[in-house]
């Protein structure tokens, strides 16, 4: 198995536990919190596509899915365009209502196409690439991806389990 193969696999592992953990829910459902400060499923979904989105696009060159493809107007959510929900607090939290699970999804498709294209198309050599300078050591292209799988990985399992937790 390649390098590239073996990423290839591990992202699309992002959207068939996403498909599962939001398929179904009603916008109130995404927007439901189990705590005064949880995360909602919604947002938990929006964020670990907007990063995987913003991440990957940026070391291919790329403009985001969330932008070319027009999914920031469809989605029409009171926050820039270039936000992924790092950082936010918890009223802007509150303010990222996804309007259905299916258009979330349509998004989750759309990025994992576009993640799939990009990894498909990598070498061993190509890991190695320094992308980000900001970091000691600098972070290589290998490093990022691992980061955002990771990331998002932890995010559809926390999005899965707030789902229970509604008994949705």
């Amino acid at each position: 198995m390649r390098t590239r193969d073996l990423l290839t696999y591990a992202y699309s592992q992002i959207g068939e536990t996403l498909h599962a953990a939001v398929e179904g829910l009603s916008p109130e459902q995404l927007a439901e919190r189990v705590g005064p400060d949880a995360n909602p499923v919604g947002w938990l979904a929006w964020h670990l596509l907007r990063v995987q989105d913003d991440h990957l696009a940026d070391v291919a060159g790329t403009e985001q899915v969330w932008t070319a493809q027009g999914f920031a107007g469809r989605f029409g959510l009171p926050v820039d365009d270039a936000a992924t929900g790092y950082g936010m607090s918890t009223e802007e939290v509150a303010s990222v209502r996804v309007p259905s699970a299916e258009l979330l999804l349509e998004y989750a498709d759309a990025v994992a196409a576009r993640s799939a294209e990009f990894l498909g198309g990598l070498t061993d050599d190509d890991l190695d690439r320094v992308v980000d300078e900001r970091w000691d050591p600098p972070v290589t292209l290998g490093v990022r991806l691992v980061s955002v799988l990771s990331d998002d990985l932890q995010h559809v399992g926390q999005a899965a389990y707030v789902r229970g937790l509604l008994g949705a």
